[in-house]
């Protein structure tokens, strides 16, 4: 008989009355991807108890799923530092903390019709066109009150955003959270989205010229990494938010220094590395750009995120809440936006 390579793998016992974190431990005893769940609790976990900045990339529909309420969790808790994210998922962040709704849809879809009837579909959620359009106008309305004699990073668009929503808002969400707890948010391809449609609609119907420094977002996320005692990278899916956190850890030398790239790593995705996609790119093909420190603690579970990150940060709210209570958090400081 052979020596035994580490644990044996333990069935997984069913009970009644179990909460997430123990579900996740006893998930932790099996194998695949249940077990990749229960690391992925643990490497976060360890990020909380650690002096690590904590790094969130967002891609996907999460919001019209009904993700909105998780993600703002982990900024209200600080369980995560900064944020990355598509402009879709914070547009419908937006959209619902307007009062606006998304609503699942039936079996049946008939897509030509419901284009008739001005609904929207993503896979299997609708919102209404004219909805929509409302929350497009808050943003160009907004927007027309910034200064256009000067150049705004995303990170000060999206927190005088946040600000302007906090009063009128009648949900919270993730860009209220933001603002409310000193998280920035970056959105580097934030022309890809509803932002970039209702902010060109300001230019054509004022002639106000809003402008962007892209590039001092890439200046600023590349300090805050680099300035890190220890960085670690949570990943919805990956797309752009996920190669501007990657490419962030080993920008170092734009400072005069070498990065080693981040210590801690979560990502969850359902693509393959096959395809070469940066979506399923690997943190050990990561490690090979010094992205992921040599040293690095990370996992991949491959899982539809809408499953995998509700059990995730439920398991950290029950079990690791002590963690989060006595969590040093990283202090990061910008230069002052100006004012709307």
């Amino acid at each position: 008989m052979h020596e035994p390579f580490g644990p044996s793998v333990t069935p997984f016992p069913v009970g009644d009355k179990v909460g997430a974190a123990e579900l996740v431990r006893r998930m932790g005893g099996t194998a695949f991807q249940a077990r990749k769940l229960a690391q992925a609790v643990h490497i976060w976990d360890a990020m909380l108890q650690g002096d690590v900045t904590i790094f969130l990339g967002l891609a996907g529909a999460m919001v019209p799923a009904g993700m909105r309420s998780v993600v703002a969790y982990l900024i209200e808790n600080r369980l995560v530092d900064c944020v990355v994210s598509t402009g879709a998922n914070l547009y419908h962040d937006l959209y619902e903390c307007l009062g606006y709704r998304h609503w699942q849809s039936g079996q049946e879809i008939d897509d030509v019709r419901l284009a008739s009837q001005q609904v929207y579909r993503f896979y299997d959620v609708l919102a209404s066109e004219q909805d929509f359009s409302q929350g497009e106008a808050f943003i160009t309305d907004f927007s027309l009150t910034l200064d256009p004699s000067r150049l705004y990073t995303t990170r000060e668009y999206f927190q005088l955003l946040g600000r302007a929503l906090v009063p009128v808002a009648k949900e919270e969400g993730i860009l209220t959270a933001a603002v409310r707890q000193g998280v920035p948010i970056y959105c580097p391809a934030l022309a890809d989205s509803v932002f970039g449609l209702s902010i060109a609609e300001g230019r054509l119907r004022s002639g106000i010229r809003l402008a962007f420094d892209i590039i001092a977002d890439v200046v600023e996320i590349a300090r805050i990494a680099t300035e890190a005692k220890s960085s670690g990278v949570v990943y919805i899916g990956g797309g752009t938010p996920k190669n501007f956190i990657q490419q962030a850890a080993v920008a170092a030398y734009l400072f005069g220094r070498e990065g080693l790239g981040h210590d801690y790593g979560i990502q969850i995705t359902m693509d393959q590395p096959d395809w070469g996609g940066l979506s399923g790119c690997t943190f050990e093909e990561a490690q090979s750009w010094r992205k992921m420190a040599a040293d690095a603690a990370f996992v991949t579970v491959r899982a539809e995120a809408t499953i995998a990150l509700p059990i995730i940060v439920s398991a950290l709210a029950e079990g690791s809440d002590q963690a989060i209570r006595d969590r040093r958090r990283p202090v990061l400081s910008f230069e002052s936006v100006a004012e709307a």
